[in-house]
């Protein structure tokens, strides 16, 4: 899931999230899942990662993009499986 928030007047803002750093793992041979993202763009251009805990400061226009990691897979892939 992708969530973009826009912010329309100064705040401070705090994020705590998970998954960032290590991928969500898999069970029985599926592979881990995608990693989550936290993103500051603000209004001046500037583009900023942020970790998974962070405390920062925003003005009018400044947006934040938070990207939630995805599961892990169940067993591994196989060819027969995929549709078209």
């Amino acid at each position: 899931m992708r969530r973009e928030i826009e912010f329309l007047e100064p705040l401070d803002v705090a994020i705590l999230s998970q998954r960032r750093t290590c991928r969500p793992f898999g069970l029985e041979g599926g592979e881990a899942g995608a990693a989550g993202r936290n993103t500051l763009f603000r209004r001046d251009g500037e583009v900023r990662e942020l970790g998974p805990v962070a405390a920062f400061e925003v003005g009018p226009g400044d947006r934040i993009v938070i990207e939630t990691p995805g599961g892990g897979g169940w067993g591994p892939w196989t060819p027969e499986e995929e549709q078209d």
